[in-house]
Formats: structure tokens, sequence, C-alpha cells
């Protein structure tokens, strides 16, 4: 079995983080540092996300908004991964 390991670095739109660099080891998520946003709310979405797969990220993510924006960090993090992977 062949081991895939893939990093890169995302820059989210519409929202107050800055940059998303994720790790992923055969499609599950083993690391998220987001810069900037919220700090709490984001240390800790990194850690829910960490070990699960990107495609439980994607649905559980995609189409989470923040007050009135039409997106979110955590929307932002499944535009990522959607972007990436799919």
């Amino acid at each position: 079995m062949t081991m895939t390991k893939e990093k890169f670095t995302y820059i989210p739109e519409g929202v107050c983080s800055k940059k998303m660099d994720f790790e992923v080891e055969n499609g599950v998520i083993t690391n998220v540092v987001i810069t900037g946003g919220c700090p709490g709310n984001l240390l800790g979405i990194s850690r829910i996300i960490k070990g699960k797969t990107v495609q439980e990220v994607i649905d559980a993510f995609q189409g989470v908004r923040c007050g009135g924006k039409p997106t979110s960090c955590p929307d932002q993090i499944a535009t990522a991964l959607a972007r990436h992977f799919q």
C-alpha cells in the first residue's frame, strides 16, 4: 500500500482568516494551521477535523455562513479541500 502525503496552502476569501495550511495523508487530514481569524475557534476547528476524511469535512462544513456573510471559515475549509481534491 502506497502512502500519499500532501501539503497545500489555501488563501480564503470573504473571511477574517488569511491563510490555511493543510496536511493530508491518504485522504485523512493530519494537520491544519489557520492564520488570522478568531484564534480560539479556529484552533478548535483545526483539532476537530484532524483525523477526519476530506469528504467528511467537506460534507460537514460546506455552506456554513458567518453572520450575514455568504461564507465562513468552515465553509472556506470545505472549499479549499473540494478545490484541491475533487
